[in-house]
């Protein structure tokens, strides 16, 4: 309002107000934003933290809506054109980590987010069993038998969803920091 508002009249304020309620605006602007994100990937790391709502189906089908209408322009003019979804279709350029608790639900969601990725021609490069006891010494009985009810739920995305996959145990700090993530990478994967 205070940028393309300013020189309107009170009718074309209403518009424009009206206008940025809609869900539609909200829907651009966070393509918008996805599709930056995505564009930095050519000078830095991008990590996208999403759980597997239908926010992130809208943003694979807007991306998709959107390379479609891109080829379909670009084909009278004979161009490649990278799109969001092209870029993260490149299994040179994007690595797809899917990250799940080991436990019956978020294996179950993150195996249908993998399986809509697969949809949209976007192949998962390996998912990361995250705040594993059994990945732990842990001696107390209870967290044992926690530890005994994940064995089912690695095993499952090891045979049926991932051929590489990193177990990561339950950790005392959360892995910030380069030293601390420097310390993850050295485990051993599964």
């Amino acid at each position: 309002m205070e940028e393309k508002g300013k020189s309107l009249d009170e009718v074309g304020k209403a518009v424009l107000a009206e206008d940025l309620r809609s869900p539609c605006t909200e829907e651009i602007a966070v393509f918008q934003a996805f599709a930056k994100v995505i564009q930095e990937a050519d000078k830095k790391f991008v990590v996208m933290d999403t759980a597997p709502t239908g926010h992130t189906l809208l943003l694979l089908d807007a991306t998709g809506a959107y390379h479609r209408e891109m080829a379909r322009q670009m084909r009278k003019e004979e161009k490649e054109v990278a799109t969001p979804l092209t870029q993260l279709q490149d299994r040179n350029r994007t690595k797809v980590l899917i990250v799940a608790l080991p436990e019956n639900t978020p294996v179950q969601e993150a195996a249908f987010l993998q399986e809509d990725l697969r949809r949209a021609g976007i192949e998962p490069w390996a998912w990361i069993i995250n705040n594993s006891f059994a990945a732990t010494a842990t001696q107390s009985p209870l967290l044992r038998l926690r530890a005994e009810n994940e064995i089912p739920q690695i095993e499952l995305v090891l045979a049926n969803h991932s051929k590489r996959a990193a177990l990561v145990p339950i950790q005392y700090e959360e892995p910030v920091g380069v030293e601390r993530l420097l310390k993850l990478s050295a485990m051993k994967n599964l």
